[in-house]
């Protein structure tokens, strides 16, 4: 058994499918079937069964899941911690959307830093379904998003709610135009925003990050739903301007983190999150 039969095996299971994992880990599906042949003997048990909706744990299957964390991320910290300065106990791998590095994420990395100088950390930039697949494999610690999916083993928690609201370049516009730029914010607010705007037609610009929707509406003109939090630097400046009446929508903020993690440098950076949140209310 090796680390690259685990992590195909984690990535079925993540993802519900030969298919969609052969594209995450870009490999040929035959690879990924290969793999798992061979994991399946070794290990002398059926790990999956395929159907036409995709592929599902059997009961081996769901009983090699916490195994095949613990191989991966086993594999994961020798490699960190083998070349890392013997001054730090510790290695924390946290990844979150990118609207939630503005600001919120960064503050929190600087209690964790005070609080935990010899903690180590590994950041990054992830959506959903990416940092979904790496907490279930056991290669990341924490996973900040907006629209999580809750998955046995994991833990899903709110922390605060962004208040989406409509920003536009011209301080004369009173609702979404030929200019708007559709954020994906996720599946709430697309339905809470069809509820709203039942007559729009298709937008022509969608963007996948309000980061890139702010760089689109600022070299071009234009409006999109944007957090307070990112909007209210550019409106302070007057670089943009509330859309006045136009509605606005909760968007809440969660953290996921393993249900049975037993690392005392994890307890404390949720409950430093839970403190950081605290403020964002």
């Amino acid at each position: 058994m090796d680390t690259e039969q685990a992590r195909t095996f984690l990535a079925i299971a993540a993802h519900g499918s030969f298919i969609a994992a052969a594209s995450q880990l870009h490999l040929t599906q035959s690879t990924v079937s290969a793999r798992i042949q061979r994991l399946e003997e070794t290990l002398n048990a059926r790990l999956f069964v395929r159907n036409r909706s995709g592929a599902s744990l059997t009961p081996a299957g769901r009983r090699f899941l916490e195994y095949a964390k613990r191989l991966v991320f086993t594999a994961e910290q020798a490699i960190h911690d083998v070349g890392s300065s013997s001054r730090y106990r510790a290695t924390l791998r946290v990844g979150g959307r990118i609207a939630l590095w503005e600001g919120f994420l960064p503050q929190w990395v600087g209690w964790m830093r005070r609080t935990n100088p010899d903690v180590a950390m590994r950041t990054e930039i992830g959506f959903e379904d990416d940092l979904m697949r790496r907490l279930i494999e056991g290669t990341l610690d924490l996973g900040l998003m907006y629209t999580p999916s809750h998955q046995p083993g994991l833990i899903v928690e709110h922390l605060f709610d962004e208040r989406l609201i409509l920003v536009s370049s011209r301080p004369d516009v009173h609702e979404p135009g030929s200019g708007y730029v559709h954020v994906d914010w996720g599946a709430s607010f697309h339905a809470q925003h069809r509820q709203s705007f039942p007559q729009m037609e298709t937008p022509a610009l969608v963007a996948n990050i309000g980061w890139l929707a702010i760089q689109l509406v600022l070299a071009n003109g234009g409006c999109c739903f944007l957090p307070v939090r990112l909007a209210q630097p550019l409106l302070t400046t007057r670089q943009l301007f509330p859309v006045l009446g136009a509605p606005e929508y909760d968007h809440p903020a969660y953290m996921v983190y393993p249900q049975k993690a037993e690392s005392m440098v994890l307890e404390q950076a949720v409950q430093g999150l839970r403190e950081v949140a605290k403020q964002q209310r």
